[in-house]
């Protein structure tokens, strides 16, 4: 059998998060878990060099960043409101 190292667990364990998250009906949840995927994506692809699986996961990491900002921001405008 052989030695699984390091680089290929963070590959599975990125691949893991972003599948559950996907099965989320929480968006937050399911953005924070896609989020934490990307970011392992991202390592991942830097480690192994390849640069289309961290460029791509980076945009989608950000992307995830951002809609989180945006339900942060009107639950903190809904609670000024309310």
């Amino acid at each position: 059998m052989e030695n699984i190292n390091i680089i290929e667990i963070l590959g599975y364990v990125a691949s893991v998060m972003v599948a559950i998250s996907l099965m989320m009906k929480d968006i937050i949840l399911l953005r924070w878990l896609n989020f934490t995927g990307c970011a392992f994506f991202v390592a991942y692809g830097y480690a192994i060099e390849a640069w289309p699986v961290a460029g791509m996961n980076a945009f989608v990491a950000c992307i995830n960043i951002y809609h989180l900002v945006k339900i942060y921001r009107n639950k903190g405008q809904q609670a000024q409101t309310a």
